[in-house]
């Protein structure tokens, strides 16, 4: 595409950014109206088609424009119809794969039963072998589709991208006879809206200080469940405020009269249980946005790390070249044998340390993450600076890229503390009708990351950049000072995990009723 280094960056952090914007979308319609089968199944289609699409649109246009490719003729620029179908397709792409992958986490940990002691233990390794499954995938796709890219045959690596989705289609539809559906919950918007506007209105009410008081839905028939269908949430306190919209006032009673009595205005009475699925978002989004700035040093595996390794030594001893972009693999390897030691022996070994014989909380293997991310970005930074001064007079350097293993291996350790954990965190504190979305906060950190990466190399290339000095990251890296930028990014994911301690110690988990329990028989007071 004729793109330097920053941009390219840019444009991989933008697009990788509204893949993962778009799982929001995936997670609304799949909680709000389709269900987690059907939202899967649609976007999985999307995906396939937008994969056929970009493989046509290489192979016809953009692999060989008219005119040139013999070698000797110099290729001019594409046309804005080719370079539009190109970003049609690549965007039909992220619409497919954001849409259904958070969806997708949800619809398999629905396939365990979290109130059944075996079930329950085997959703939570449902997540890291589901993102285990995703790396890989991904190992895959930075070995072989690496050499081809390497090789400048493109369209043969979208091609296979292209079967490789329609195969992974097929074989999600074949097992719809014996999955386990759960119904979506209604619009979670406009829950959140009645809770806001009811205790707007009720300003001026006073919270009894007994919880049994406010109002919440009465079970019938044995099962205690909310007005939408999903397990009751605990009173918990905190956000005072929004307790209001849960107080009977003689107002609600005389319109609930009115009314017939079976139905009460949401917009005036809220139950328990909606008011603490509004409080569970606002106390996630702290914990949330303590997670964006570790994904700006995610995507740098994807970006900046890459064109670091192709200005390092790629051929080894026996005139093999390695392609940049598969050093990626160490990344997957590292998340496997994390996976796995993790389970079998870090959690463990913490939880006989401990009292409680409880391991690792969530909250506690992301904060690890967090560290774990800040030591990569100094690694990344250690081994620029030592390649910067292995750079010769010929503007060649000698140093091999597999100096890259370590800070590779540093973001797969940290990955398996930060997004398992994650998924799992905002899984399980997720109420019973917002689980994708719960899903989808996690995907959605990684594309502000994005965004954000995006962000601050503008702002770094602007602010370094004179007339004697290209930036940090030039279009020749043996001019600019990537190792600068990769300690700025550690100190960032320092200061971060500072801010995210008091985010977790502040943070209260959100306590379900189990299914099989009938409610309090008590009357709610009226103010």
């Amino acid at each position: 595409m004729g793109q330097d280094n920053a941009s390219a960056a840019n444009n991989v952090s933008k697009w990788t950014g509204t893949v993962y914007l778009f799982s929001l979308l995936g997670a609304f319609l799949s909680d709000s109206y389709w269900g987690r089968y059907k939202t899967c199944a649609i976007f999985q289609a999307i995906f396939v088609i937008g994969l056929v699409s970009l493989s046509l649109t290489s192979y016809l246009f953009l692999v060989k424009p008219s005119g040139c490719g013999d070698e000797a003729t110099q290729c001019g620029a594409h046309s804005a119809t080719h370079l539009s179908l190109f970003y049609v397709s690549i965007y039909l792409i992220a619409l497919g794969n954001g849409g259904y992958q958070p969806t997708i986490a949800t619809f398999g940990a629905d396939q365990f039963d979290e109130e059944h002691p075996k079930e329950s233990h085997s959703k939570v390794a449902f997540f890291s072998y589901f993102y285990l499954a995703l790396n890989l995938g991904s190992l895959f796709s930075n070995t072989v589709l690496g050499y081809y890219e390497d090789k400048g045959i493109w369209a043969v690596g979208f091609w296979s991208s292209a079967g490789s989705a329609t195969v992974a289609l097929i074989l999600f539809l074949l097992g719809t006879p014996i999955y386990r559906h759960v119904t979506p919950k209604g619009n979670p918007f406009s829950r959140f809206c009645q809770v806001m506007i009811a205790a707007s209105r009720k300003w001026e009410v006073e919270v009894p200080s007994n919880d049994d008081l406010l109002y919440e839905v009465k079970g019938g028939g044995g099962d205690n469940l909310a007005d939408n269908g999903g397990r009751k949430i605990l009173h918990t306190h905190g956000f005072i405020f929004l307790d209001r919209a849960a107080v009977v006032t003689h107002r609600d009673h005389t319109v609930e009269v009115k009314t017939s009595g079976a139905h009460n205005n949401p917009w005036r009475l809220c139950s328990v249980t909606q008011v603490e699925e509004v409080k569970c978002i606002l106390r996630l989004l702290p914990i949330w946005l303590c997670t964006i700035l570790y994904s700006v040093v995610f995507t740098q595996m994807t970006s900046l790390f890459v064109e670091q390794g192709a200005a390092m030594k790629t051929t080894t001893a026996g005139g093999f070249h390695i392609p940049p972009a598969s050093m990626s693999s160490f990344d997957i390897l590292s998340v496997a044998s994390f996976i796995f030691l993790s389970r079998r022996v870090i959690f463990p070994a913490v939880a006989g340390l401990r009292k409680s014989g409880v391991g690792p909380t969530e909250l506690e293997r992301m904060g690890a993450g967090l560290v774990i991310a800040a030591a990569a970005m100094i690694s990344a930074g250690v081994v620029e600076h030592f390649r910067l001064r292995s750079v010769d007079s010929d503007g060649e350097g000698g140093m091999s890229i597999f100096w890259q293993v370590p800070q590779y291996v540093l973001i797969g350790a940290s990955e398996v503390f930060m997004y398992v954990g994650q998924l799992e965190f905002f899984n399980g504190q997720a109420p019973d009708g917002l689980k994708s979305f719960g899903s989808a906060l996690s995907m959605t950190s990684i594309s502000l990351g994005n965004y954000v990466s995006s962000l601050i190399v503008t702002i770094v290339m602007k602010v370094s950049a004179s007339d004697e000095m290209p930036g940090w990251i030039p279009r020749n890296l043996n001019d600019g000072h990537l190792d600068r930028f990769y300690y700025l990014l550690a100190a960032l994911t320092a200061a971060d995990f500072g801010v995210y301690v008091l985010c977790a110690r502040w943070y209260k988990y959100t306590r379900f009723e189990e299914r099989g329990s009938r409610g309090k028989n008590t009357s709610h007071f009226i103010v």
